[in-house]
C-alpha cells in the first residue's frame, strides 16, 4: 500500500510491504528505501520502535494537520495522503455519488461490525472495525445512503475483498 506523507513540510512516498507471518516486524520503502523496523505498542499513544538497531519510543496524537509525533525531543507534524480518500469532502458538504464499495486496504480480521444490512447510515458514519497489522481501524461510509452489503464480525478479508457496499 502506497502513501504520501508530509512531514514538516517535506513530501515522502511510503509504500508498506505486508508482514510474511505474526509478530511486530514490517518493512517499508521511503522514497524506494527499504527500511525494516519492529513496532510495538505500550501505551494507548505510544509506541517503542526499534529501526536500524535505534530504540525509539514514540508518542502522537491527532489534530487538524494530521498527527503530531513527538520522539527524542523533537515534534513532526504528519500528514498522511491516502490516494484511496476521498479528499473532497473534508470539512464541506460533498459526498460520492452512486453505489460505493469499501474494501480491506490489507489483509485482516473483521473485529466489530457497527450496522446492519439494509441500515440507513450517514456521510462519515462507522461501518465496521477491521483489524490489520496489530492495529485497528474503522471503515466509514463515504456517504449517506443503504447498507446494501457488509462483512460479518470475525471474518477474515484478503486486501482488495468489499468490505461494505452503500447505495
Amino acid at each position: 500500500m502506497r502513501y504520501e506523507i508530509v512531514i514538516n513540510g517535506a513530501r515522502r512516498s511510503v509504500e508498506f510491504i505486508p508482514p510474511n507471518g505474526e509478530g511486530s516486524r514490517t518493512a517499508f520503502t521511503v522514497d524506494g528505501r527499504m527500511v525494516e523496523a519492529d513496532a510495538v505498542r505500550i501505551a494507548p499513544s505510544t509506541y517503542s520502535i526499534l529501526i536500524s538497531g535505534r530504540s525509539l519510543e514514540v508518542t502522537f496524537e491527532e489534530n487538524s494537520g494530521g498527527l503530531l509525533l513527538r520522539t527524542g525531543g523533537r515534534e513532526f507534524q504528519v500528514e498522511v495522503i491516502d490516494p484511496r480518500a476521498w479528499r473532497g469532502g473534508r470539512g464541506g458538504g460533498i459526498e460520492l455519488e452512486g453505489r460505493q464499495q469499501l474494501v480491506a486496504p490489507m489483509p485482516g480480521k473483521i473485529v466489530r461490525v457497527l450496522v446492519t444490512k439494509g441500515q440507513q447510515v450517514e456521510n462519515g458514519q462507522g461501518l465496521l472495525v477491521i483489524e490489520a497489522m496489530k492495529m485497528q481501524n474503522e471503515v466509514r461510509s463515504p456517504k449517506s445512503g443503504t447498507v446494501e452489503k457488509v462483512a460479518k464480525e470475525g471474518q477474515t478479508v484478503n486486501a482488495g475483498e468489499i468490505l461494505a457496499v452503500v447505495a
